[in-house]
């Protein structure tokens, strides 16, 4: 693989580290500082002429400043003779906005997926999109990855007695029956009425939880109000044990101490963003070996739907 080079933004250097050290390789080096007023400047200290670049750089919290490192990344490659730019993002930012669903709102993904592509990206690479037609906003590859590949092992690990999978909301149940079928196991539906942006009302639920040990299914936790509601809602309703599944752990506002005071019993998530805090509640499985395979695959033009199947 010596045709490609890895690249890393300060989004997520230390995911940056693992894909490659998965790859046996090294990043290569670009330097990004500020200049006094706060601008992005970017220079990249080796040549990438003919070579197929990967920059890896999740859109997480600071939102803008990471989706702008990126994109004035990929400018710079392509200014610099890439054959090609790959942009790895573990996660997303920007996509719980996908559709009109309001008068007078934008449609943020749309938004950035054009920007992406006008900087010069030619393919996506990213995992657990909040809504999956996001795919369609692009005109070049994107490679929506399943986090369920790497959530699976560890579930079936845990040799729960009774389990089943629960999605938080009606929006989740695609996710969640993907993730059903995976382990062969029976779906239940938390049926929500959301107020407002980032505070929902659990109602009730759809199905028999009674003496089962629940996984609740969902691509993000942001604030875990849905997610502590609901494991309360299954508790009420006599599940054995609720456990939490989340991709991207956005974890803002009291997300730390809502999962700490509530009654589930493991939040499971993924490294795809840096945790800014700890709990005893909380484990993370690494997605960069997924990451590392789908890029090596990518840059020998094999399937990556085959990991998945």
């Amino acid at each position: 693989m010596k045709g490609f080079k890895i690249f890393t933004g300060n989004a997520h250097p230390e995911f940056s580290r693992e894909l490659a050290h998965h790859l046996d390789c090294t990043l290569s080096k670009a330097i990004l500082t500020r200049f006094s007023d706060g601008e992005i400047n970017v220079q990249i200290s080796e040549s990438v002429r003919g070579k197929d670049v990967f920059i890896v750089q999740p859109t997480c919290a600071p939102t803008n400043d990471n989706l702008m490192e990126l994109l004035i990344m990929a400018d710079a490659f392509r200014r610099s003779s890439a054959s090609s730019i790959n942009a790895v993002i573990p996660y997303f930012g920007y996509a719980r906005q996908d559709r009109k669903a309001a008068p007078r709102v934008p449609i943020t993904a749309k938004l950035v997926a054009n920007l992406m592509q006008s900087a010069g990206i030619h393919r996506i690479i990213t995992m657990d999109l909040h809504a999956g037609q996001i795919q369609g906003f692009f005109d070049v590859p994107v490679d929506n990855l399943y986090g369920a590949i790497i959530f699976r092992d560890y579930v079936r690990h845990k040799n729960l007695p009774n389990p089943i999978i629960a999605s938080p909301d009606i929006g989740g149940v695609a996710r969640a029956r993907y993730f059903a079928n995976q382990l062969g196991l029976d779906l239940v539906i938390v049926d929500k009425k959301r107020e407002r942006a980032n505070v929902s009302e659990v109602m009730n639920i759809i199905g028999d939880v009674r003496g089962k040990d629940v996984i609740l299914i969902d691509d993000m936790i942001d604030t875990a109000g849905t997610m502590c509601k609901a494991a309360q809602v299954l508790k009420e309703h006599g599940a054995s044990s609720v456990m939490a599944v989340g991709t991207h752990p956005v974890l803002s506002g009291q997300a730390y101490k809502r999962i700490d005071e509530s009654v589930l019993d493991e939040v499971i998530l993924s490294n795809s963003i840096p945790l800014k805090d700890s709990s005893s509640k909380i484990k993370i499985l690494s997605v960069a070996p997924l990451f590392a395979e789908v890029v090596r695959r990518i840059y020998h033009n094999e399937s990556v739907n085959s990991l998945f199947i």
